[in-house]
């Protein structure tokens, strides 16, 4: 429920914004030059909107803090909290000789992270005697009504309403205290209205996040800075796609020339490039242990299929005519792979890398997961084994982070290296 009303927030922040910045920001002006100079689906004339990149980064976080209650974020933004603080609910028991009685149970309801502390009431007088429950926001309990009654559910008792509402062992009842149900022995279920905050144990607001990092930053994580397990990362993740395009470039380059080459290795290719690099981990246990090796050579499995296919691709999408063209100024085959083909199937190339570099970063976690003492995926295992889900979090936003870094250099770099990407 939650999920579904977090995506129709972003969806309706997403339709306002677009149609703000289209009408009000950037309004279109329709005449016979603007016309002529874009041509629609041209990919060279669609280029990132950075206010629609700022307004997303800014819709994520106020949502991420909407639905934690974080205090960067106004009050008035957050979604409803759980309830917190003292509450009753009056239940009316009835024995088995039909005598009805009525009793208070008090709720003292703790915040998330408080410790409970259990407090006492008058139990009055009567068949049925008031109660004191402690608990902890969004959570239920099931309160033992009787266990100071003067007559019990061994000897008939049963609970027949709470609050004037009529209950039963089928049928639950909500009333403003909360949601009451009966268990299968007729004990009471309470449920106290647990609003659409989430708890810190599922998503921590963004200020732990900040704070855990600046935390292991000063004083880092398993013995090791948080540098180095993040370089520690960088490396594993950098050796295998360099050795991935190594392989892989040659490779792709073969298959796109010489059919011998294509009919020989495409079934390999085509086998392992669906397999998934987790599906390799217990073989690469096998093959080359447990140590560094092992989880460079999972992440050079990871982007050679993907290097192979990229640079097969960029050969075989070179326009016959520029070869033609070169052959016919007199242009040697060195010359034509030289000139013509390599420059031509950079492009693909360049894509492949990005890709390539995205799912390694992907398979880290996972390469970590065979006995690393450093890394950013070592470090995300062992916290959400101790459900340090501030760790966790912080984890993955630094990998999505230096991931995100990495594809803009590359694509700096295809830009500066391959200018002729998207041109005849």
């Amino acid at each position: 429920m939650i999920g579904l009303l977090i995506l129709g927030v972003y969806v309706a922040v997403f339709v306002v914004s677009f149609l703000a910045v289209r009408f009000l920001v950037h309004r279109t002006v329709r005449d016979y030059t603007s016309l002529k100079t874009v041509t629609f689906g041209d990919e060279s004339a669609v280029t990132s909107n950075r206010i629609a990149s700022v307004v997303s980064v800014l819709t994520i976080f106020l949502i991420w803090g909407s639905f934690t209650g974080s205090a960067w974020v106004p009050g008035f933004l957050h979604a409803p909290a759980p309830f917190i603080g003292d509450t009753s609910f009056t239940y009316t028991l009835e024995s088995e000789d039909g005598e009805r009685d009525d009793a208070t149970v008090h709720v003292r309801v703790f915040g998330f992270g408080e410790t409970t502390q259990k407090f006492e009431v008058d139990p009055g007088d009567g068949i049925a005697r008031n109660d004191a429950v402690a608990m902890s926001a969004s959570r239920s309990t099931t309160i033992l009504f009787d266990k100071n009654d003067e007559t019990t559910r061994k000897k008939g008792a049963r609970v027949v309403s709470i609050d004037g509402v009529a209950i039963g062992p089928d049928r639950a009842i909500r009333t403003p205290a909360g949601r009451f149900a009966l268990t299968d022995k007729g004990a009471i279920t309470f449920t106290p209205p647990s609003g659409l905050q989430m708890e810190p144990i599922w998503l921590p607001p963004p200020e732990a996040v900040v704070g855990r990092l600046f935390e292991i930053a000063d004083e880092g994580y398993r013995d090791s800075t948080l540098w180095k397990h993040l370089g520690y990362s960088l490396f594993r993740v950098i050796a295998g796609f360099i050795l991935g395009a190594l392989l892989g470039i040659p490779l792709g380059y073969a298959m796109g020339l010489s059919n011998w080459f294509r009919g020989w290795f495409e079934p390999l290719v085509e086998f392992m490039r669906p397999v998934p690099p987790l599906a390799l981990i217990p073989l690469v246990i096998i093959w080359f242990g447990i140590g560094e090796t092992g989880k460079i050579i999972l992440l050079f499995l990871a982007s050679l299929w993907i290097m192979a296919i990229a640079a097969r691709a960029g050969v075989s999408g070179v326009n016959i005519t520029k070869v033609h063209a070169a052959y016919s100024l007199g242009a040697s085959k060195f010359q034509i792979m030289r000139h013509v083909i390599m420059p031509n199937s950079l492009p693909e190339i360049f894509t492949g890398a990005r890709v390539a570099m995205g799912v390694c970063w992907g398979t880290v976690v996972a390469a970590e997961l065979v006995a690393a003492s450093e890394g950013a995926g070592m470090m995300i295992m062992v916290a959400s084994k101790f459900q340090l889900t501030d760790i966790v979090l912080m984890g993955i936003i630094l990998i999505g982070v230096i991931g995100f870094a990495i594809d803009i250099l590359m694509s700096k770099a295809e830009n500066l290296l391959v200018p002729w990407k998207g041109r005849s």
